[in-house]
């Protein structure tokens, strides 16, 4: 029987939910699930251009690992671009250290700052809030 998987250390989630071709109108072509952790490790190495000794620190999981998470997000953005494919993202096997919250009125997404008001969204003081920690 395989161990169970360690979870990834995410630092914030994505600011979307996905995205679809533009000038592609074929339907029904499927869609590439993108997982949390590897877009955090796309975002470290390709965007934050850490090394991958680095990034697997901020992860907390082993060199190895980051790697396979890694190629896998690669592998999986190239098969979305080349077979016209939408990406979406999903949470995955991760977890973030702080409480996260997306707002339905300004679609804003922001951190448990303020622990006395997790009712009312900062920027437009929306009520209507819902809970996106994994």
């Amino acid at each position: 029987m395989p161990r169970r998987k360690s979870l990834r250390k995410v630092l914030e989630p994505p600011k979307f939910s996905g995205y679809k071709p533009y000038g592609y109108c074929r339907k029904g072509s499927g869609y590439v699930e993108l997982l949390y952790e590897e877009y955090e490790a796309i975002k470290l190495t390709d965007y934050y251009l850490k090394n991958h000794h680095e990034a697997c620190k901020m992860m907390g999981i082993s060199r190895a690992t980051f790697a396979r998470v890694y190629e896998s997000a690669r592998r999986k953005i190239a098969h979305a671009l080349v077979d016209t494919k939408e990406i979406k993202v999903r949470t995955g096997n991760a977890y973030l250290e702080e409480q996260w919250y997306f707002c339905h009125g300004c679609y804003a997404r922001f951190p448990n700052i303020y622990p006395k008001n997790t009712t009312n969204c900062p920027e437009c003081n929306s009520g209507n809030l819902e809970q996106i920690n994994v």
